[in-house]
């Protein structure tokens, strides 16, 4: 472990950053600072939020990354297990971009020694984000949690307690959310132009080719003992933790809890019911406790009726990869976080989208390569197929970036959160089911009770 800065003691008659914005925050998310309030608050300070890195695996340097982006930030602290790799890995590189950190191993003595994080990035194992976050939002420090918020829904509502008893902001890592082009399917396509019409049936899918399990360097094997201090049995467990139960929640809930959180906010509602099929049929079960192969089936009732929402999560093929289908009785609309996907459809029998098209909520249709060709008659039951609008939103970004810089601007009080710890609980309980629903080999009805606390 790095050595230690020894915090500087706080002058009695200057109000530092951690309690300002502690304060700031118990006051509600959407809360605009006061221009002379904030001079008060940074008079001995600059206008940078301090965080920390508590998880610098593979989704912990992702968020690094696109953090590194972001303008006004100070890393001050990374924290991992892993000390002679990840940790050292991304000590090095926020070092090399000018951070002055520290570095631990764990989160206890990172957290009673840095006195002066606005916030904290937790990219740790599933079922370490509750003690984590629950630890960090005590300290007061706002909390940014990658998803799932934990592999239990006790878990997820002791997240959501303490976000409620400390007043502390905690964003939960869904970042389609703050994606612009998602954003603006659901603003203007959606809501304003509505030019699905009535949604009645959603698929989605995420198709991921074979994989070996994840290896490690010999020489930088975490020892035994330490392992076990935190949870896991040996490497290759703690290398492959999203396998096993107990600890992650399998690709249902590592892959498809991104876009069944679409289908929540796209729809404005939670489903009734869910029905799964699933099973470990590829792998060896002794290393992949949860299934490889799930095949979900969600009812929704909304304002506008029922809707019947189809989920894929498959390991053994990546054939299409990942998208979002939503259809409606006038349109389609498809979407993916990949920028290369995406586009809306109009139903033959739709009314023109004319004045969409000319005040530029759509772009005008692309020729459709699966139009017949002149001369070429249909089959009587075949529907001619739609032209493609492309979406109007060019988004090039790192993906994370826009729910990291929504989460930093609501900690200063200039936004809301685009994915509070509610909605991620929301979103806990519909896929957490999942699992559930396969284990039990039948439907399962959801409790509207259940996504309230």
């Amino acid at each position: 472990m790095h050595k230690q800065d020894i915090p500087k003691e706080q002058p009695q008659n200057t109000i530092n950053r951690r309690s300002f914005l502690k304060t700031s925050a118990a006051a509600g998310t959407g809360l605009i600072f006061a221009p002379a309030i904030l001079k008060q608050a940074r008079a001995n300070d600059s206008n940078d939020l301090n965080i920390a890195l508590l998880g610098a695996g593979a989704q912990g340097q992702v968020l690094m990354n696109a953090t590194l982006k972001i303008p006004g930030i100070r890393f001050k602290a990374v924290c991992d297990i892993w000390t002679d790799y990840n940790q050292t890995r991304a000590y090095r590189l926020l070092k090399k971009y000018g951070h002055d950190l520290n570095a631990y191993e764990d989160y206890k003595d990172m957290l009673a020694n840095e006195k002066d994080l606005d916030a904290v990035i937790i990219a740790t194992p599933d079922f370490w984000h509750a003690p984590h976050a629950v630890a960090c939002m005590d300290a007061g420090i706002n909390v940014y949690c990658e998803k799932e918020m934990s592999n239990t829904l006790e878990g997820a509502r002791q997240i959501v307690r303490a976000a409620k008893r400390t007043g502390k902001l905690v964003q939960i890592g869904h970042q389609r959310r703050s994606n612009p082009r998602y954003i603006y399917c659901k603003e203007k396509l959606l809501n304003e132009a509505k030019v699905l019409g009535r949604i009645t049936t959603i698929n989605g899918q995420w198709n991921r080719a074979v994989q070996p399990d994840l290896g490690w360097p010999e020489k930088y094997a975490i020892s035994t003992s330490n392992l076990k201090k935190y949870g896991f049995s040996n490497m290759l467990q703690y290398r492959n933790w999203r396998w096993y139960k107990g600890l992650g929640g399998g690709p249902i809930v590592d892959l498809g809890s991104h876009q069944i959180d679409i289908y929540n906010w796209f729809l404005d509602a939670v489903p009734k019911s869910v029905m799964a099929s699933g099973g470990t049929d590829y792998y060896d079960k002794a290393t992949h406790e949860w299934y490889d192969t799930v095949l979900v089936t969600f009812e929704y009732e909304t304002a506008e009726g029922p809707v019947r929402a189809f989920y894929q999560t498959i390991t053994t093929n990546s054939s299409q990869g990942y998208y979002e289908n939503f259809m409606g009785d006038q349109g389609t609309l498809q979407i993916s976080e990949s920028a290369a996907r995406g586009g809306v459809y109009r139903e033959q029998s739709a009314p023109p989208w004319d004045k969409w098209v000319d005040s530029g909520i759509l772009k005008a249709p692309v020729e459709n390569a699966a139009q017949p060709k002149p001369g070429v008659v249909l089959d009587v039951r075949e529907t001619v197929a739609p032209p493609k609008h492309e979406l109007p939103v060019v988004f090039n970004d790192p993906y994370h970036k826009p729910h990291l810089e929504n989460f930093f601007n609501s900690i200063r009080g200039k936004e809301k959160l685009n994915c509070p710890v509610e909605v991620g609980y929301e979103t806990a309980v519909t896929v957490l089911k999942v699992n559930e629903a396969v284990k039990a080999g039948r439907r399962i009805n959801y409790n509207p009770e259940e996504f309230k606390i």
